[in-house]
């Protein structure tokens, strides 16, 4: 039973099982019916017992013999193991492709203006990247690496910090030439605040009323303004003028560079209490794509 011959045997006799036909399991093997007939004959000769009642008529052909529906259970446990095992296999290869999860916003404003530098460094391996907001299991939906912005524990998982960062409110240019110049923060107040909900849940995800408290403006009004869901189109709000959004640095920064938003009172300074991570699971640490892309993501952060 160490062939392979045998092993397409076993995989022909579980996927008729499944089927209660020959014709059915040859579509999921790829192969034609009389080729998965032999090997289930081939089994059942070199095992010497019958592993089917066959029928001449009705949707179920084939049965399992009672003897086929004991071993039934350990013979598929024993495909997920080998598939389990191939998989492993994979993970330690430097090339393929590799399930990257992070938020919608950080892939816009940070990664993918990025990852050319990586794809040039590491041409073998395929970047997927999983967007969204919501926790992922590592494991069933077959995450390799993440970055999430948090306090830095994520039960199961290791947490390597990758950037801390700074809140402060920016505009466009234009907003600030049609104004008079914001002296204060308490001037804030009377303006469209633009506000970042795509973490309203986390007790520490900055917001307008921490912020300018921080800064001692209590009497700003705080509840009016546009509210959106998505840090990247908070400050693409802004560029376009619909008013001031309080920017996380990370996020901002290539927005201010580039001249399309501007902060101010930037000699005020306020730090985040949350700030980014690298998240992988620990058993996976020294495979060689997760590595490279964590050591990546380290360089690419301390650059800036």
């Amino acid at each position: 039973m160490k062939s392979p011959v045998h092993l397409n045997a076993l995989r022909a006799f579980e996927a008729s099982t499944r089927h209660q036909s020959f014709s059915g399991a040859a579509v999921e093997l790829n192969v034609t019916p009389a080729a998965v007939g032999q090997l289930v004959r081939a089994l059942e000769d070199w095992l010497g017992t019958p592993l089917f009642v066959r029928g001449t008529s009705g949707r179920a052909r084939l049965v399992p013999t009672e003897t086929a529906e004991r071993a039934l259970p350990d013979i598929r446990a024993g495909f997920d193991r080998l598939a389990l095992g191939l998989e492993r296999l994979k993970e330690g290869a430097t090339s393929g492709t590799l399930t990257v999860a992070v938020s919608p916003a950080f892939a816009a404003k940070w990664l993918l203006p990025r990852i050319e530098r990586f794809q040039i460094a590491w041409p073998d391996t395929d970047v997927r990247l999983d967007t969204n907001l919501k926790p992922v299991d590592f494991v069933a939906q077959r995450i390799d690496i993440g970055v999430r912005y948090g306090t830095g524990t994520w039960p199961g998982l290791a947490a390597d910090k990758l950037m801390d960062e700074e809140v402060y409110p920016v505009c466009s240019p234009q907003l600030i030439r049609e104004r008079d110049r914001f002296r204060k923060p308490n001037d804030l107040g009377r303006e469209t605040l633009i506000h970042d909900l795509s973490m309203e849940a986390h007790t520490s995800f900055p917001t307008w009323e921490a912020w300018f408290k921080a800064v001692g403006a209590k009497s700003a009004v705080t509840a009016r303004g546009m509210k959106i869901n998505n840090s990247a189109a908070v400050l693409q709000a802004a560029v376009e003028g619909h008013g001031i959004a309080l920017a996380r640095s990370v996020m901002a920064r290539d927005d201010l560079a580039s001249g399309r938003l501007v902060r101010l009172f930037p000699e005020i300074t306020v730090s985040s209490a949350l700030a980014y991570y690298v998240i992988y699971r620990p058993e996976c640490a020294a495979l060689p794509k997760l590595a490279a892309f964590r050591d990546w993501l380290l360089e690419e952060a301390a650059a800036q």
